[in-house]
């Protein structure tokens, strides 16, 4: 980005504050830029970014941050297998395998259930500097997944519970010597205990409106605190099973390999991507009457924020302010008044602590990270101050 953005092309970007208030969210939105006020570029962020690199992806530019709800048409999305075109009218959700009585489903019948709602800001596993451009934050509405697995009654060997959604592709399947060329649809897996909690939901609408095409329409699975490879678009079938789910998307693709010293030895675990590691970075910085001022993001689990704190040019960690209408589960914004600023180059980075004393960490302490998937370093942000 090379040159400065005014006010009014950032809010271009944004809900306004009326209709953050009207989807249920408190009236006091993030900083938003004062009169006259204008977006300092990040040096390191490309200049060539594109949003909308395809028709099935996009990422949300979070130097526009504007509204603690991002709006449906900018919501990030990513996928395997293209986005399948479904009608509302015939579509039905099954519910089966291991259970007591299979059951199936229309929309029409899930939203005449009791319905569930979460505030829930996610990321994709893959979201990374120097964009950070794979997450997004906003209310879901559905069904408890709980109350349909207690309908259909999960039998006692039913340990885990499978999501498949409607999106599919041929995929070439090896095992030993020999190899399939099969059909598969994109799947994930929750244990049993996690799937019976509260929290993760069959969802039909964002923001009080029908998921986009882009979202999953007609339904997704919303898993709060999980990165958005769980959060299983175009949810189309459930099913409970004995073993562990071993498809492609949940054994192979999302594993993170780490080094971790055991026993005076470097041993290489691999585990599965599930809950959000704690991340924070720096998403807007604006120069303002009186000062400059940074807004930022916090991604995690769910674990309550000890502290989020901000540090320019290696000096020492000031405290920032988390906003008020931050919940369990939404992305945390954060602003810091950055007082006295010098003409020239700066370099300025978050860092978030949670009440478990969990850092975030830098990126030396994950050099023992081989994948690039869950990397939730301090990302260290460059601007020049006129």
């Amino acid at each position: 980005m090379s040159e400065q953005h005014s006010r009014r092309e950032v809010l271009r970007g944004g809900l306004a504050a009326a209709t953050v208030g009207m989807l249920g969210v408190p009236d006091w939105v993030l900083p938003a830029l004062a009169q006259g006020a204008t977006v300092v570029p990040f040096l390191e962020f490309p200049e060539t970014f594109n949003a909308n690199p395809a028709p099935d992806r996009r990422l949300y530019d979070t130097r526009t941050l504007q509204s603690f709800v991002t709006p449906k048409d900018q919501f990030f999305t990513t996928q395997h297998y293209g986005h399948p075109v479904l009608d509302e009218a015939t579509f039905k959700l099954y519910v089966g395998g291991l259970v007591n009585t299979p059951k199936s489903y229309t929309i029409a019948d899930l939203k005449k259930m009791p319905k569930g709602e979460v505030m829930f800001g996610f990321e994709c596993s893959g979201n990374r500097a120097p964009v950070q451009g794979l997450c997004s934050n906003g209310k879901w509405t559905g069904v408890p997944l709980a109350a349909l697995l207690k309908a259909a009654g999960l039998k006692a060997d039913g340990r885990e519970v499978v999501f498949l959604g409607a999106d599919h592709g041929t995929e070439e399947v090896e095992w030993r010597t020999q190899k399939y060329s099969l059909d598969q649809q994109f799947g994930r897996s929750l244990p049993r205990d996690k799937a019976m909690s509260a929290e993760p939901l069959v969802a039909y609408a964002y923001n009080d409106e029908p998921l986009t095409r882009h979202q999953g329409f007609p339904l997704r699975l919303i898993v709060p605190g999980y990165y958005g490879v769980a959060n299983v678009k175009w949810l189309s079938e459930i099913q409970v099973q004995s073993d562990p789910y071993m498809g492609k998307y949940q054994a192979r693709w999302y594993r993170t390999v780490r080094g971790e010293m055991i026993n005076g030895e470097m041993k290489w675990m691999e585990n599965a991507v599930t809950a959000m590691r704690l991340k924070s970075f720096v998403a807007r910085v604006t120069k303002e009457a009186g000062g400059h001022k940074m807004v930022g993001v916090i991604l995690n689990d769910g674990t309550p924020i000890k502290s989020v704190e901000v540090q320019i040019d290696g000096g020492a960690w000031q405290p920032a302010t988390m906003d008020k209408q931050n919940t369990k589960y939404s992305w945390k914004l954060f602003h810091y008044d950055w007082k006295g600023a010098t003409p020239g180059e700066h370099t300025i980075v978050s860092r978030a602590t949670d009440i478990n004393g969990v850092v975030q960490p830098t990126e030396k302490e994950l050099e023992n990270k081989k994948s690039f998937l869950e990397h939730n370093a301090q990302h260290p942000r460059r601007v020049m101050i006129a």
